[in-house]
């Protein structure tokens, strides 16, 4: 579970007002997953920003890497929006920083974190092939 980076600035957010589909594309396999987002359904406050692309892709059980928890304090949850990135929130100044430290970045790249979409459009996100935490600790 994640938690708040006291060392970011907070942005403001539109949130969705009604349902919208979320594709999760794995770059490797090229098998892709979608969910029907309902922000009147949705557990906002898991991880990252409330209704971000990797809180989303936690209740769609796609796995995407997040080693600080989805505090913008890492790139490792770093995707890319293929379509509907108009649909999604700015980048901030503190994402585009993280992003800087990502390998492969596009000007589709986001962290997925951070990224929050407003429900206008579907959105379609590619996994890299290599955002995959391999290691997975016992019982």
């Amino acid at each position: 579970m994640g938690g708040v980076n006291p060392y970011i600035r907070k942005v403001a957010l539109n949130r969705p007002d009604k349902p919208f589909k979320v594709t999760f594309v794995d770059e490797e396999t090229g098998s892709s997953k979608t969910y029907v987002m309902d922000p009147a359904a949705f557990p906002y406050g898991h991880i990252g920003l409330d209704g971000s692309l990797l809180a989303i892709a936690e209740e769609a059980g796609v796995e995407i890497n997040h080693s600080c928890g989805g505090v913008c304090a890492c790139s490792t949850c770093h995707v890319y929006v293929r379509d509907g990135a108009k649909a999604c929130s700015p980048a901030s100044e503190d994402e585009e920083d993280e992003l800087d430290q990502a390998p492969a970045v596009t000007p589709e790249s986001r962290l997925s974190c951070q990224c929050v979409p407003d429900g206008s459009a579907d959105v379609v996100v590619v996994v890299p092939k290599w955002n995959r935490n391999l290691v997975k600790e016992g019982h």
